[in-house]
């Protein structure tokens, strides 16, 4: 290696030149890529696209020109990065779906809201828009700052005079480094309004200014659900906005519904959103819609949804808006560039930044117009001087044998300057008229007047106010138009509107595999003990009906699960299948973990502060814990209590406090005790033992037992019986219990245990998916120690899995006999 080579050679930390080369990298992208400055609300690529548009003289009064030939003299002079990325950001700011106000006026095709792409740039052409012309008003007034350009060789403007505030009209999004921006659109009356209302009061409210700015103002129009995500987004600059598609719901003469859609959220993609619903409907994710089209054209949106004559409208869409785009939330991030660093602005905050860079622009303005008006005066007093010495000063040039000979000769007899004895050499004759005479002496009055008014604006800041003001509202009136999207109460808390799902009794279904499923309680019609039962569920072989629930689609469902956690749902978030369908896969529904399974479900219609829940493990720890420690459960779930190493909860039940717990083992023991033996305990407890268990036996169920009540055993080969409650006696907690049925080879080991009262329905389910529905009263009540009645006739290979309480079934009764007549026959 040559020794100069080596000479070259620095011996550096890699870590150290990662660091550095990394940040010199986000900074860049921070700063002059993704991010706008507050200012004028632009990025470098659109700042240098309008600018060199206006320098190429694209102005909006001009014709088009070729969007290719824009492209091109941007990247040359000021954006070297690519001509897609040049064109692809004039291609949006021309898309009046994804502009409030268009800064750019396409001609050909730019793109649609249905995802279309923009034609090539050789074949679409361009101008500046006549509000974008207000963004670079007065630029050659020395109102900014100007940059060399990337090789050196140009000027490029830091940022625009940007007359109106256009961060917040047109918003922003981007995403930079380690941070992002993502700032709404808003109405431009309302806007300037606001800035106005800041600039007379400093210390207005964030409150006080959203009764001019009530929200965002998307393109697109829609609806924003309540004020608390607007009020929070312009309080600390980050919040969540929800916002709907417009719709309109047209009944028929005949009463069918139709649900036409004319209005979207921002940014969503018009086909993809109709191909999503149509995909929902195929995989019968959204129940009740006909037919499905989009009417759209130059006239406006109307995408149409026909509704089955059996179905509602209402519920139909307020399932669109759970499913599809028709909803969506807007995070506002309002992230943008001050004094070139990023910072999080309020809402205050993008307002006062905006109106000092006003207070710049003016007073820079003002400074150049009184520059210029002051050398025009100076100019002027020099020919007011010529003009009353004419004859001397003609005598003088011609007595000189050029005017570079006169020049030093005037300055010196008339105590002129350079600039002044230029001019009298350059006044041409006709000034030397008694009506040009005139003109220039009230020209000189005229610019003593305004050179006062100038130095008057600068030394009084509310001048300088008020001609922002003035200039805003002459800007207001020339582009202000109607606000698109309406604002409606609600918010975050009214995403799922219930009144719009009808409240019925639904029985949820739970199979051992993980399949879950709502099905309308009256699928089921009451059968007698001893019958055959019919198929609740298709399953696979390994899979059968472990947990089944009756509750109400408006009620909430928590499902605790093997290790301890509790998960919840509302009753109509769970979908509606078919009797024979397996089902949604709960891990679908549910944030699991892996290997985690629900061992119970509960339906809560409120949190009582008086209400309990008693908790019972496979191994026979016990626990009680309020209920309105459960008030408030994420997503991914809340622990309900903490398990010992190899042990499972196996029994959730409620209750108010007060009641006697009876728990109950495959081997067949019972114990009942006092609930109140347990004492009150926090969410993460673990428990105390509830029955103390023999070798090789386990907990299958525990109840809450009623004075009056029947204990209800079932055994896994379909026998079961009742027995009254008060042949078993209250015991402390801890100790063994006493037997409740006789097992034998016959009946087989206990399966469940129920407390019932006589006023209920019984659904057995087995695990190749077979269900059965007996009232309790057929079920025989007998003593502890004997073995039970068949409830249930099973094939081989086969046992009874799944025991749970229903609502009796009206008019059981007629249902029954109709059944017998029929097997009569």
């Amino acid at each position: 290696m040559p020794e100069n080579l080596h000479s070259e050679i620095k011996q550096v930390k890699i870590s150290e030149e990662v660091q550095k080369s990394f940040l010199d990298y986000a900074m860049s992208v921070i700063v002059s890529r993704a991010l706008p400055d507050v200012r004028d609300g632009l990025k470098p690529v659109q700042r240098r696209i309008l600018y060199g548009m206006y320098e190429l003289g694209n102005h909006s009064d001009k014709p088009y020109k070729k969007c290719a030939r824009i492209v091109g003299d941007v990247m040359g002079k000021y954006h070297p990065h690519g001509d897609s990325s040049i064109y692809d950001a004039l291609v949006r700011m021309a898309q009046d779906f994804s502009y409030r106000y268009v800064l750019v006026d396409g001609h050909g095709n730019f793109g649609s809201i249905d995802g279309d792409g923009a034609a090539a740039n050789r074949y679409t052409e361009a101008r500046m828009s006549k509000i974008s012309m207000e963004m670079l008003r007065d630029i050659n007034k020395d109102t900014i700052d100007y940059d060399p350009n990337y090789d050196g060789t140009e000027k490029e403007p830091k940022v625009l005079p940007s007359r109106f505030p256009n961060l917040l009209v047109n918003g922003a999004s981007g995403i930079a480094v380690g941070m992002a921006t993502n700032i709404p659109p808003h109405q431009l009356g309302e806007t300037i309004d606001a800035i106005i209302a800041v600039a007379e009061n400093p210390e207005i409210t964030t409150e006080e200014l959203m009764e001019i700015i009530p929200g965002p103002d998307f393109p697109t129009g829609g609806i924003i659900l309540g004020r608390s995500g607007i009020r929070r987004a312009y309080e600390t600059g980050r919040g969540t906005i929800v916002v709907r598609a417009k719709v309109e719901i047209e009944v028929s003469p005949i009463g069918k519904e139709t649900i036409i859609v004319t209005e979207i959220p921002y940014q969503v993609n018009k086909a993809k959103l109709i191909e999503k619903i149509a995909e929902l409907v195929r995989d019968k994710k959204i129940e009740g819609i006909s037919n499905l089209r989009d009417e759209s054209d130059r006239r406006g949106m109307r995408i149409v949804i026909e509704i089955r004559k059996d179905a509602n409208a209402n519920v139909v869409l307020n399932n669109l808006y759970k499913h599809t785009a028709m909803q969506m939330n807007f995070s506002v991030n309002m992230l943008a560039l001050v004094d070139g660093q990023p910072k999080v602005l309020s809402l205050k905050e993008v307002l006062y930044h905006y109106l000092e860079h006003q207070k710049v622009v003016i007073t820079r303005r003002t400074q150049f117009e009184l520059r210029k008006a002051e050398e025009r005066a100076h100019i002027l007093e020099g020919l007011r001087i010529a003009l009353n010495h004419i004859d001397e000063i003609i005598n003088i040039i011609r007595s000189s044998r050029s005017g570079e000979d006169a020049k030093p000769i005037l300055m010196e007899r008339f105590n002129l300057t350079d600039k002044q004895a230029q001019a009298i050499l350059d006044m041409r004759l006709v000034r030397l008229s008694g009506l040009e005479r005139e003109k220039i002496e009230n020209e000189y009055q005229d610019l003593q007047k305004l050179i006062g008014e100038l130095k008057a604006i600068l030394a009084d800041e509310a001048k300088i106010i008020d001609i922002i003001k003035k200039e805003l509202l002459e800007i207001k009136e020339k582009f202000n138009d109607e606000r698109r999207t309406e604002i409606a109460p609600g918010g975050p808390e009214m995403i799922e509107d219930e009144d719009l799902i009808p409240k019925e009794d639904s029985v949820v279904t739970l199979t051992h595999r993980g399949y879950i499923k709502r099905l309308p309680a009256s699928t089921y019609r009451s059968q007698r003990r001893g019958g055959r039962g019919v198929q609740g569920m298709n399953t696979n072989e390994d899979d059968f009906v472990e947990h089944l629930l009756y509750t109400s689609t408006h009620d909430v469902i928590l499902f605790f699960t093997s290790k301890g956690k509790v998960y919840k749902a509302k009753g109509y978030e769970i979908p509606e299948y078919g009797r024979m369908a397996k089902g949604l896969p709960i891990v679908n529904l549910l944030n699991l973990e892996k290997e985690e399974k629900v061992t119970a479900m509960i339906g809560v219609k409120e949190y009582d502060e008086n209400a309990f829940f008693v908790f019972t493990t496979k191994m026979g720890i016990t626990k009680r814990t309020s209920l309105s420690q459960f008030a408030n459960i994420r997503n991914n779930g809340l622990i309900a209590i903490h398990l010992h190493e190899d042990d499972e909860l196996i029994s959730v039940r409620l209750t108010d406090g007060s009641k006697h717990v009876v728990i109950g083992t495959r081997n067949g023991m019972l114990i009942r005790f006092e609930e109140t033996d347990i004492r009150e305990m926090g969410r993460t407890a673990a428990g105390v033992r509830g029955i103390k268990l023999r070798e090789g036996d386990w907990v299958v169920g525990m109840e809450i037992v009623e004075p009056g009540q029947d204990i209800l055993v079932v055994t896994e080969k379909g026998y079961g019986k009742r027995t009254p409650e008060s042949e078993y006696r209250l015991q402390n907690r801890g100790g063994i219990g006493i037997k409740t049925i006789q097992i034998t080879e016959k009946n087989g080991p206990m399966c469940a245990v129920k407390t019932v009262d006589g006023t209920e329905d019984i659904m057995l389910i087995t695990n190749n998916g077979i269900l059965i529905r007996m009232d309790v009263n057929d079920i025989s009540c007998i003593g502890r120690n004997t073995q039970g009645v068949r409830l249930i006739r099973l094939a081989e290979d086969e046992y009874v899995s799944t025991v749970a309480r229903v609502k009796k079934e009206e008019n059981s009764e007629e249902t029954e006999t109709a059944e017998t007549e029929e097997n009569h026959k």
